[in-house]
């Protein structure tokens, strides 16, 4: 049937709805009206402003499958960055189903939890009163005031053996709430690098976070205190008993000569706040509220297979 008898059809179908011969000679008198008519003017702009919205509410609906697949995609590139296995022609797709093994952790006893994993998403669970606990404000030192009850940690696989563990982070910087991965070796003791996907600080300050010679400097870090750790600097987090997280950023540069150097970080030039900020959410997420205990039976078993 020729398109312009289909439309025919169309129209002697709409000609039965009252609505729509009434919205018909509407039309006819708008269009009748000469150029200058403000009635026409407005007409015209309104319906043009619906028709805008018609197709820009379609195209959200078409494109947000591929929206969602690039952000799964985003996060992977993430993950492999921090893990140290992104290159320039790496098959990202490929690269995380042979080599990262996403699992989930109950926080409270560090424990394996059941569930897919892959499914999971931490950040809408820490939304939900179901799937979240609140923080205490005496605890709540990364001010992110709710964390969910799972978390979900990636597993670095190398010859079926563990190489290390990648750990979600989350916690208020200055401007705001810092999102990132701290990848620590298999010993749940050693950093093996940092990275912040989702982040609003300062560029050139505290948006140096993402800058990868600033996280270098955390390789080879250690995040308990090994031996009683003094506080670093006035209005640091105090001191850090034996077993309790240590790892901090510091202003200036760190003296590797010195003792405890091993728990310090170069802090972030001209951004305290945000430094401050990241050795908060670095502190909490290694705590008794994070993933110490998780990490205490890796380091028990040697490993997190």
């Amino acid at each position: 049937m020729p398109k312009c008898e289909k439309l025919n059809k169309v129209c002697e179908k709409l000609e039965q709805y009252e609505s729509y011969r009434k919205f018909k000679a509407y039309a006819d008198k708008i269009l009748g009206l000469g150029n200058d008519s403000l009635e026409k003017t407005i007409a015209i702009a309104v319906a043009l402003c619906l028709v805008c919205a018609v197709f820009v509410s379609m195209a959200a609906v078409a494109l947000k499958p591929l929206q969602v697949s690039n952000k799964e995609l985003d996060m992977k590139k993430n993950i492999l960055d921090v893990a140290g296995l992104l290159q320039a022609d790496t098959n990202i797709e490929k690269a995380f189903a042979e080599r990262i093994e996403a699992k989930l952790v109950d926080l409270e006893t560090g424990n394996y939890a059941d569930g897919d994993a892959n499914a999971y998403d931490q950040r809408k669970a820490a939304k939900d009163p179901a799937q979240s606990i609140a923080i205490t404000k005496d605890k709540d030192i990364a001010h992110i005031r709710v964390k969910a009850k799972l978390a979900k940690v990636y597993l670095v696989k190398e010859g079926g053996a563990t190489k290390s563990i990648i750990l979600p982070i989350n916690g208020y910087g200055l401007w705001s709430t810092l999102y990132g991965f701290l990848s620590v070796e298999a010993d749940g003791q050693t950093v093996q690098s940092i990275n912040f996907y989702d982040q609003s600080e300062t560029p050139g300050l505290g948006g140096e976070v993402v800058n990868p010679n600033w996280r270098a400097l955390w390789k080879g870090k250690k995040i308990y205190a090994e031996t009683e750790q003094a506080s670093s600097e006035k209005g640091s987090l105090g001191e850090a008993g034996v077993g309790e997280p240590a790892l901090s950023l510091i202003k200036g540069t760190v003296d590797s000569s010195k003792a405890g150097s091993q728990y310090q970080v170069d802090g972030l030039a001209g951004a305290t706040l945000t430094s401050t900020g990241v050795t908060n959410l670095v502190r909490y997420w290694t705590s008794k509220e994070g993933f110490a205990p998780y990490l205490a039976k890796v380091r028990t078993v040697k490993g997190a297979n």
